[in-house]
């Protein structure tokens, strides 16, 4: 499916829900949709990964690390993940690191920055839950369209 976020925007703005966010792009793909996908973590990528290696071909994960900026969240090894388990992207409130691999891999990837520290490794955090960040409400199995005009979230599949 081709689409534009601004078309969207113009046609279905009653249903939309804007990211106020500004995330960067890290992945060679710009522009990605799908179904939601989520994970609450704080420092911790334990979480992130299982869903990677879990949730259904397509998706998008929404990955809520709090917007914390003190370490990384995501590196090339799990950008593969996504790109071999063909989701569709991943857009993480924190950070990512391995910036020029990222850049490399066919998977839309958006984050706030980079940061080249590794994340812990504890397990600790939520998986399939609502989280809120951006102004938005991230509901699983609701949907996510990104591009390089902005994110935009809607409660079904937009044609």
């Amino acid at each position: 499916m081709t689409f534009k976020t601004t078309d969207l925007c113009d046609e279905y703005a009653k249903e939309l829900s804007i990211c106020q966010t500004e995330f960067r792009s890290f992945g060679k793909k710009q522009s990605f949709f799908g179904p939601i996908a989520t994970v609450e973590i704080l420092e911790d990528n334990v979480l992130l990964e299982e869903a990677l290696n879990t949730i259904p071909e397509g998706s998008v994960l929404v990955v809520d690390g709090g917007g914390s900026k003190k370490c990384a969240l995501m590196g090339d090894r799990l950008g593969e993940i996504g790109v071999s388990r063909r989701l569709s992207g991943i857009i993480i409130n924190g950070c990512v690191r391995d910036s020029v691999e990222l850049s490399k891999l066919d998977f839309g990837i958006r984050a706030l920055s980079t940061n080249p520290l590794k994340s812990k490794k504890e397990g600790k955090g939520k998986t399939n839950v609502v989280v809120k960040f951006g102004e938005v409400t991230w509901v699983p199995g609701e949907y996510v369209y990104v591009d390089e005009d902005g994110i935009v979230v809607a409660p079904r599949e937009l044609s």
